[in-house]
């Protein structure tokens, strides 16, 4: 395997040069053939073990752990970095570099007196999750394999170790700007901004102020990115700049989970404990986010104080308003309607108020909505604790879609390509990491087979779609640090 690593272009300051520290007896226990064949890497399971665990460095290459700061539920923390994971290098495909990162690979001097190491359940939950999240359609860190190191983590109990590899469009976060802004080192922010436009948007180099045209590229990606999590249910759970990347893609899958019943306030992160980062806070927290970048990169966009920042707050007033219309969008998308009608909006919103009350599970409510365009109500009905208001509902949204003059079939299609029936529900995947515990794999190597095709059903799976019973619900999730 040859990589390359542009990053180490840039000075010191930007990271660690460091390996992956060896770990006794590694087993790979997860192997995304599909990805890997993307990649164009053709590699036997030996030789996956040899480097993703990071027994051996990769040829032409140098390995390092990125330097950023960030802000943790608000506050900003000076300096984090990659305190558990390791840069390998990049790998190009189709003119675009991907990262191909260690997590769990051993300390730095980011570590923070941490061990550096992951135990195996978050590597199986990132592996599960960040799958299920590219075969939803959403832009995602991928994983590429998963390895039990044969070595012991102390965390609240003894764990077995994992190590993950991501696969990431590139691994620059809001709270990398932070790094050096904070220091007031604008030289190595311009740099920052330099290779961030060279690598994901190159074609905004000749453009005027392309520094505020990277602000506005980097809004339109993240304004698209949140309406998708809505639209499914996914609650991030540690929304900092840290974790906010500006390729647009979701990372860190530490405390994140997926709503079972509908309500805005859902939280289950165990350290979210004011519900910052509730399911219906992401939005405005991705704004607040967005000003953080934006004050990086502030004396950039024009050598006028008042005017950069007119200029950089018209784009936050915009990315409010378009993140807006591009969860109405996918929303009304969602009950067969359109997102630029404000009937339409407004027979949505009446939907979700119901929804809240009678507990409805968000994903199954609206996969089983179509159901109902060929008379089978009953699967959408008993998604419900009251069936009256919900029952008015569906008469006059069936109205609605009536006057639209549209084929019911078509429709149902339609309806259902975009409302998955399996999603990796919490409970799931808990008992896949239990039983990976346990020396069992069936579980999970059945989870990410059922979720590369999410909107298709298969009565083979049919388990998989059933909401938790009330003894099997999970409240809270973990970070994993």
């Amino acid at each position: 395997m040859k990589l390359s690593n542009s990053y180490i272009g840039l000075p010191e300051d930007f990271y660690q040069v460091i390996n992956p520290v060896p770990v006794k007896s590694p087993r790979l226990i997860a192997f995304n053939e599909e990805l890997a064949q993307y990649l164009g890497l053709e590699m036997d399971p030996k030789e996956a073990l040899k480097y993703f665990s990071g027994n051996s460095i990769p040829e032409n290459t140098t390995p390092i752990a990125l330097n950023y700061a960030g802000h943790q539920f608000g506050n900003f923390v000076h300096e984090l970095g990659d305190g558990r994971a390791t840069l390998l290098g990049e790998i190009e495909v189709n003119k675009e570099r991907f990262d191909i990162q260690l997590k769990g690979s051993g300390p730095t001097k980011f570590s923070r007196q941490g061990d550096g190491r992951s135990a195996l359940g978050p590597v199986i939950r990132e592996y599960i999750i960040s799958e299920a999240m590219h075969h939803l359609d959403i832009p995602t860190t991928r994983a590429l394999a998963a390895v039990l190191t044969g070595e012991h983590v102390f965390r609240d109990e003894i764990e077995p170790g994992g190590i993950l590899t991501r696969i990431a469009k590139s691994h620059i976060r809001v709270g990398t700007f932070e790094y050096f802004a904070s220091r007031q080192q604008w030289e190595n922010v311009k740099l920052l901004a330099d290779y961030t436009i060279q690598r994901h948007f190159p074609e905004i180099r000749e453009l005027d102020n392309h520094y505020l045209e990277l602000l506005k590229a980097v809004s339109d990606r993240q304004s698209k990115l949140i309406a998708k999590w809505m639209s499914i249910g996914f609650i991030h759970g540690v929304m900092n700049t840290d974790n906010f990347t500006i390729s647009g893609e979701t990372i860190d899958y530490g405390p994140c989970a997926f709503m079972d019943e509908y309500d805005p306030a859902t939280v289950y992160s165990s350290i979210d404990h004011g519900g910052r980062y509730a399911f219906g806070n992401q939005p405005s927290i991705a704004s607040w986010n967005l000003a953080s970048l934006a004050g990086c990169l502030i004396s950039f966009i024009d050598k006028d104080s008042k005017k950069a920042n007119e200029l950089a707050t018209k784009v936050l007033d915009d990315f409010s308003i378009n993140t807006n219309q591009e969860i109405l969008d996918v929303m009304c998308q969602k009950i067969g309607l359109e997102g630029d009608s404000d009937k339409h909006q407004s027979i949505l919103k009446d939907l979700l108020k119901i929804m809240i009350p009678n507990q409805a599970d968000y994903t199954l409510s609206f996969r089983f909505l179509s159901q109902t365009l060929l008379g089978k109500d009953s699967l959408f009905l008993n998604q419900f604790k009251e069936e009256e208001n919900i029952k008015e509902w569906l008469s006059n949204w069936k109205v609605t879609v009536k006057e639209l003059n549209l084929d019911s079939e078509e429709m149902v299609k339609k309806m259902d390509s975009i409302n998955p029936i399996y999603i990796p529900r919490n409970h799931n995947v808990d008992k896949a990491i239990k039983a990976a515990y346990e020396e069992n794999l069936d579980p999970m190597n059945e989870l990410l087979e059922v979720l590369k095709n999410p909107f298709k059903e298969n009565k083979k799976y049919s388990h998989l779609a059933i909401p938790p019973k009330e003894e099997e619900k999970i409240l809270q999730t973990f970070c994993g640090t």
